[in-house]
């Protein structure tokens, strides 16, 4: 009977380990307003919208390695800045990211919804700060490495895609 009974209370502990961590993995840590706001360091402008045409569609698509089926992304932008509130599924659930960008280079990367069960650290500063004065090359990659973290390799990746999509974007509205 005792050797159930701590086979029970082991079972319970590992579980509620293993549970609190992946409840702990999710989370928002920026309200979408809030960045817009922090990014321009005053009251946001008034939101725009960007049409998804085909040209736009078959680049988002390239970038994502999949469908993008939105007809509209909206946007944030004043004189040579503009912000992008863009998500991307990491492994099962959507990543909701505000990307700045001043002088077609971002400015800051921020995780601001993790819905994933792990692989959160990507939401950390010593992650998104690798993306800073990234700037797009002509084929779609960015112009510096973004280091991986184990285990999240699929936020990772979402991250990396939607600050290129961000940038590519960015270069079509603000182009003069």
């Amino acid at each position: 009977m005792k050797s159930t009974s701590l086979c029970l209370l082991a079972f319970s502990f590992i579980f509620g380990v293993s549970f609190s961590q992946s409840v702990l993995a999710r989370g928002v840590y920026q309200q979408p307003d809030d960045f817009i706001s922090q990014a321009f360091n005053a009251p946001p402008p008034k939101a725009k919208v960007f049409w998804i045409d085909d040209e736009a569609q078959d680049v988002i698509e390239e970038i994502l390695s999949h469908r993008f089926k939105k007809m509209r992304l909206r946007y944030w932008q004043q004189e040579s800045e503009t912000v992008w509130i863009l998500e991307e599924i990491g492994k099962e659930s959507p990543i909701t990211v505000g990307i700045h960008i001043k002088d077609q280079a971002i400015a800051q990367t921020k995780v601001l919804v993790y819905r994933e069960s792990r692989g959160d650290e990507v939401r950390h500063d010593f992650f998104t700060d690798q993306f800073k004065s990234a700037k797009l090359k002509d084929d779609l990659k960015l112009n510096q490495h973004i280091d991986g973290i184990t285990g999240a390799t699929l936020s990772v990746r979402a991250l990396t895609k939607l600050s290129r999509i961000a940038l590519w974007l960015d270069a079509h509205v603000t182009k003069s």
